[in-house]
């Protein structure tokens, strides 16, 4: 491998890694819905990409609404349509009864894509972007513009989360439900406002990684959720069940390792390396980056 093919390689991990914030955001949700409530909800990625054609639909009357009022739609959409997953798809359903809850899931990731088929025709729509004319340039290295503040915007979603999961009220109720929601409603806690919360919270998240996808990649299409939900589930395996920093960690490594592997064997062969890297750490770290030591509960 020649200087020229070292500098292309680093330009993709770069490039990934920049896209990687996105996977992050969406591990998180998946984590911490599963954290909460010890249930997967495979709509999450459909339900981001929705709420980026939602911001879309809200602004559709404004030929040319700024970037930044879009992906705070986006958001806004989210935590409406995580309330309705919510309530659609978890709230009615026995606990006791898991399997009932993952087909529910199933049903609304179905449900939303037919919805954007329907109401778009298939047609991908162009998304907004900010500063995609900005390229800084390091020799032969360059950094996109678009994919820096992609990267920015997650990594400042990540921090406020983590202060709102570690420094409010809010944060204190949904970690006590997590871990005994027993002894949380002994307590006072209302475990119907903490999940409804939690899926407002983590619908933002969504909201904001599905129009940092659209932005990124500059097109939004139904094509998109099923590639990121599997993404998603990966990168909360990989990271761990439970684990907010592996969920960051993990988004940000597949999403270098897939540029990687893109440059180095093609898209066809791309998702069969992060399939295999999954295997991987199913097989030897099944617990994931930071699987927890064994204990007693």
């Amino acid at each position: 491998m020649d200087l020229l093919d070292l500098i292309d390689a680093a330009q993709s991990v770069a490039d990934g890694l920049l896209f990687g914030s996105t996977y992050a955001l969406l591990g998180i949700g998946f984590t911490l819905i599963f954290g909460v409530m010890h249930k997967i909800n495979l709509s999450y990625a459909a339900a981001s990409i929705g709420a980026a054609y939602g911001s879309l639909l809200l602004l559709s009357g404004f030929t040319a609404a700024p970037a930044v009022i879009v992906f705070m739609a986006a958001a806004l959409c989210g935590g409406v349509i995580g309330a309705l997953v919510y309530f659609i798809g978890f709230k009615f359903i026995p606990v006791a009864n898991p399997l009932a809850t993952l087909m529910s899931t199933v049903g609304l990731l179905l449900l939303i894509d037919e919805i954007i088929v329907h109401t778009t025709e298939g047609v991908p729509l162009a998304y907004p972007a900010l500063y995609s004319d900005v390229v800084v340039r390091l020799g032969q290295f360059m950094l996109r513009g678009d994919l820096m503040f992609v990267f920015v915007l997650g990594c400042a979603c990540m921090v406020l989360f983590l202060l709102l999961l570690y420094r409010t009220r809010l944060g204190i109720a949904t970690r006590a439900v997590s871990q005994q929601p027993i002894a949380s409603q002994l307590c006072g806690i209302s475990i119907l406002q903490v999940n409804v919360l939690t899926f407002v919270v983590t619908g933002m998240l969504g909201g904001i990684a599905g129009a940092m996808s659209g932005a990124a990649i500059g097109m939004l299409s139904p094509l998109l959720a099923q590639p990121l939900t599997v993404k998603g589930l990966i990168v909360t395996v990989i990271g761990g069940l439970g684990s907010i920093p592996g969920a960051i960690i993990a988004g940000l490594i597949v999403g270098a390792l897939e540029s990687l592997f893109q440059f180095l064997r093609g898209v066809t062969e791309r998702d069969l390396y992060i399939m295999m890297l999954l295997f991987a750490f199913l097989v030897f770290r099944p617990g994931g980056i930071f699987a927890k030591a064994p204990g007693r509960d």
